[in-house]
């Protein structure tokens, strides 16, 4: 009973409040985050202090939370050293089989003049034109520039939608784009005229957002829906029956925000450069409240030029332009003007053919080496889209010892493990529904995981995995240093120094510890044991090879500089 007398519920007996009471645990305090190093240190972050006249959430979201982190550890110094898969960025170089990107913007008489908040009237009109070529073929009502806004960015066209809603209920679904949950307080909350919902989604069936959901949202009284598809971070799409099935059950009711910028990275379709959009299934482009949110960004790989588009209802988008006049001021028009040329329909079609085949090879590689570290992966757990793995570090097998030295079975403590091998992931609290305010962080369902991002190059991508297998390594008690691998330091205790020999370098840089006369030997040593081999050094320098792994031959050290060391304390200094 409670001190009035009430009955108390069983589930409020086993909450109890943070020591600063603040924050409410259904663990025990044992348990939650006043024991986590990584824990209290997000904790002291700015964002979660108050000071008069200023809310510090909103100047904050968790990529760059991870990248403050990373900058505290020499990132911004030697970025070249470190493989960033935290950042939602593609790589922006050459890919074969794409248009090579544009290393100079020509400029003419007009380049320097204002332009019109809601872009140039050629841009528009080539926007207009790829989605009837490509949604809406044989349809009667067809897009005009009239119905497109360009804007200078996606968070900048996600806060002119803000600014022109009306009173609403605004539903979102969890975990998404980081942005939507900073989106609830901030960003969409700007303006204060609805109240933004998020809607958690069930890891049970792959985080997919049902019709059945949207009903409920409907009943409810929400009249709009924002989500991002495909999905970030989870990499999912919803396929096209579903989409259709959900704008019919909208239509007339609700208005759909639709995040299409990852529409290019489609691998379902044998990298065939077709897209998905929910303008396919828009019956009349002025009458459906379906709005569309895409760019040059993610995949035109042009993330720095900021040129990003709307496309819906001719009401929608002079409203969009207008709120643009006191928002952002409009689009750069050099670059606008670059961007016309990129929009022919062949030419966008081939494109993201390149596109996809490349994206997908990296993928593959990543889950290939996550599976070789011990991540088990099911088919509901393989994305289709985007470049993100959505990763549970449950999956990990077999199980950390009890006894492990470092802690990683959650995002933030991973996180930081990893910052000692110079590497960079999102822990996945950053996609919850508003995890840092009220609830302890280990209540989260998205505390196991993190979001690790394909987007970098293949190097890049070679050196994170590297990364993540050695903090697995250093908590299965592989390791028997003492120091970070941050320290490049060789550890003095120890007389092995591995070298490469030329043996080695002529087997594409296989390095081997112990006595071993060819690469088919060593890979019939790993067939036939299934084991992790590490023998006693012997014989002449030249003559050191290292096994390690019953997978594929593939390098593990790239020169003959000593090892480094490891630490066994996950703590950050």
């Amino acid at each position: 009973m409670g001190p009035s007398g009430r009955r108390t519920s069983a589930l409020k007996e086993s909450l109890h409040a943070s020591p600063d009471g603040r924050r409410i645990s259904a663990h025990p305090e044992d348990e939650g985050e006043s024991v986590s190093a990584s824990h209290r240190r997000l904790r002291e972050h700015p964002a979660h202090k108050s000071h008069a006249a200023l809310d510090t959430h909103k100047a904050s979201t968790g990529v760059i939370w991870t990248t403050e982190q990373a900058q505290k550890h020499g990132f911004s110094d030697e970025p070249e050293k470190w493989a960033n898969l935290g950042q939602g960025a593609p790589e922006v170089g050459d890919i074969d089989g794409c248009f090579p990107r544009p290393k100079s913007i020509p400029l003419n008489d007009n380049s320097g003049e204002y332009g019109p908040t809601a872009g140039i009237k050629s841009l528009r009109t080539a926007v207009a034109n790829l989605y009837n070529h490509d949604y809406r073929q044989g349809k009667e009502s067809q897009y005009t520039w009239e119905n497109v806004c360009i804007v200078p960015g996606g968070r900048a066209g996600l806060i002119r939608i803000a600014a022109v809603l009306g009173n609403a209920y605004l539903a979102y679904f969890t975990p998404d784009y980081s942005v939507y949950e900073q989106a609830s307080i901030s960003m969409l909350g700007l303006f204060r005229s609805f109240v933004a919902i998020p809607t958690p989604l069930s890891a049970a069936d792959g985080y997919h957002v049902h019709a059945d959901k949207i009903r409920e949202e409907l009943a409810r009284g929400t009249s709009v829906i924002l989500t991002s598809n495909p999905r970030n971070p989870t990499g999912h799409a919803l396929h096209p029956e579903e989409l259709s099935l959900i704008q019919d059950i909208c239509r007339d009711k609700a208005t759909l925000i639709f995040d299409e910028f990852y529409s290019g990275y489609r691998y379902d379709t044998d990298c065939d450069g077709s897209t998905i959009s929910a303008a396919s299934n828009v019956i009349d482009v002025d009458r459906d409240d379906v709005l569309l949110i895409d760019g040059l960004t993610k995949r035109f790989r042009l993330p720095g030029w900021r040129v990003a588009w709307i496309v819906g209802p001719k009401d929608f988008i002079k409203a969009l332009s207008s709120s643009g006049s006191y928002l952002d001021g409009g689009c750069n028009v050099p670059f606008q003007e670059a961007a016309v040329s990129m929009l022919e329909p062949a030419l966008v079609r081939k494109e993201m053919a390149a596109l996809q085949s490349h994206f997908k090879a990296k993928r593959d590689y990543v889950l290939k080496r996550l599976g070789e570290i011990g991540f088990r992966l099911g088919d509901q757990e393989i994305p289709e889209s985007t470049f993100y793995i959505w990763l549970s570090l449950e999956k990990l097998e077999p199980p950390l010892p009890k006894n492990s030295p470092i802690d990683i079975s959650n995002g933030l403590a991973f996180f930081d493990a990893l910052l000692k091998e110079k590497t960079i992931v999102v822990p996945g609290i950053f996609f919850d529904l508003n995890p840092a305010k009220r609830r302890d962080l280990f209540d989260s369902p998205c505390h196991h995981f993190v979001r690790i991002s394909y987007g970098p190059t293949m190097e890049r991508l070679q050196m994170g995995l590297d990364g993540i297998e050695r903090v697995v390594k250093r908590a299965r008690g592989e390791f028997g240093h003492s120091d970070s691998a941050v320290d490049d330091e060789p550890d003095q205790k120890s007389n092995q120094r591995p070298v490469q020999s030329s043996k080695s370098q002529a087997n594409s840089g296989i390095t081997v510890k112990g006595n071993a006369t060819s690469k088919d030997d060593i890979r019939d040593d790993q067939m036939k044991h299934n084991r992790h081999i590490t023998d006693d050094t012997r014989g002449s320098s030249d003559d050191t090879f290292k096994v390690t792994g019953s997978g594929p031959i593939r390098p593990i050290m790239a020169s003959s500089t000593p090892y480094r060391r490891f630490t066994l304390d996950s703590d950050l200094p």
